[in-house]
Order: C-alpha cells, then structure tokens, then sequence
C-alpha cells in the first residue's frame, strides 16, 4: 500500500504532468457480463494512474485489442479511465486491487485482496466462464469459487494457455498474461489471445 502511494505521488518523467489515482481498483465492465477475466495487479503507471484495471499501459492495448477484435469491446485501446470505452458481455477484475512492487503480490497482498474478488464474482451472477490471465489469476479464480462453496477438484486444475476446467457452475479458459514480457518475447501473440476470448464466447453461450 505504501508503494502504490508512492510511486503515484512521485510518478514518472513521462506523466509527471498527471494526477494519478493512486488508490485500489474496482473491477469494470458489463454488469451482466457471463465472461469474467482475472487479471494480476493493476500496473504502476496503468491502472494505478488511470483509476480503471488495464487502462494506459502496453499490456492494457493488447488486452483492448483483443477484447475489440472479439465483440466484447466497442473500442481497440483504452487510455483514460473517462474515455468512453464499454465492455458488453465481459467483465474485468484484477486478483489484487493495488499495483505491487514490480508485480510480484506477496501473500499477505493477495490474502488480503482475495475477499474482493470473490465479492466481485458473487455480484455477477451471470458469469460462467471465467479467463485468468496468468498462472497468479488462475489460482486466485480457483479459491474465489471455492469461498463460494464449490468443491474444487484434487489434485487441482492446472494452468496453461488454453488450459479448461470446470470447478462448480464455472468454466475456467486459461491464457497467458499480456505482459510485455510475454507479448514481446511471442510467448503470447494476438491471435492466441483471441482464440481464448472466443472460445469463452462459445463456452458462455452453452
């Protein structure tokens, strides 16, 4: 906590003109979405800035681009948390509410944020199929259904790209993170992303 308000209060040389938000974030999107994505944290100079999960920052294009491509999207990037942008039929929420040092949660960060996200998933009661972003989204979906009352298999689902399990009323569609370090190195291209995306769509549907 006390790094997130500092590195909103000295920020970077490229938005030293801006007022960052500083503060945890709140999911976004379409209230009755039946697609719920799980991110990691929100970035330092993304989200932390912006106020909104995935807004103003590289990994966030990627994330638009491949939501907008997909139909769940009315718009390919998003910059400003006022920009106008809406999600139909898809929800975003990030495992841990407050951009951690070098994104790396510790577990007293996620322990303490889990409540949340459960909270978040309980409220969107249309969601089906949930998409974590990364192997740290993965987990957290998992113990989010389990705190809702659902038995979750032994041993538990593993994480991969592409990776599907059903745990209670859920689907779970794993993908890789959009971080840079992995859409720059090719770990994780567009067409990979979307490919998850609409498979949620076909799985949400069902």
């Amino acid at each position: 906590m006390a790094w997130r308000e500092e590195v909103a209060r000295v920020k970077v040389a490229r938005f030293a003109g801006e007022t960052y938000w500083g503060r945890p974030l709140a999911g976004f999107g379409d209230p009755a979405a039946r697609v719920l994505l799980i991110g990691l944290a929100p970035a330092a100079h993304g989200g932390n800035r912006t106020g909104r999960v995935f807004t103003g920052d590289a990994s966030g294009d990627f994330l638009w681009s491949a939501l907008y491509a997909t139909g769940f999207a009315d718009r390919p990037s998003s910059r400003r948390a006022d920009d106008g942008l809406t999600l139909t039929g898809a929800y975003i929420a990030a495992a841990v509410r407050c951009a951690p040092p070098q994104n790396r949660p510790t577990p007293q960060e996620r322990d303490t944020c889990a409540p949340y996200l459960a909270r978040e998933l309980a409220l969107l009661d249309r969601v089906r199929v949930l998409v974590p972003l990364g192997g740290f989204g993965w987990q957290a979906a998992l113990r989010s259904i389990e705190s809702a009352g659902h038995v979750v298999p032994r041993p538990r689902p593993g994480f991969g790209h592409g990776a599907e399990a059903t745990v209670g009323p859920y689907a779970l569609v794993g993908s890789y993170h959009p971080s840079q370090q992995n859409t720059f190195t090719g770990r994780l291209t567009a067409p990979m992303l979307e490919a998850v995306l609409r498979r949620a769509r076909v799985l949400a549907a069902g």
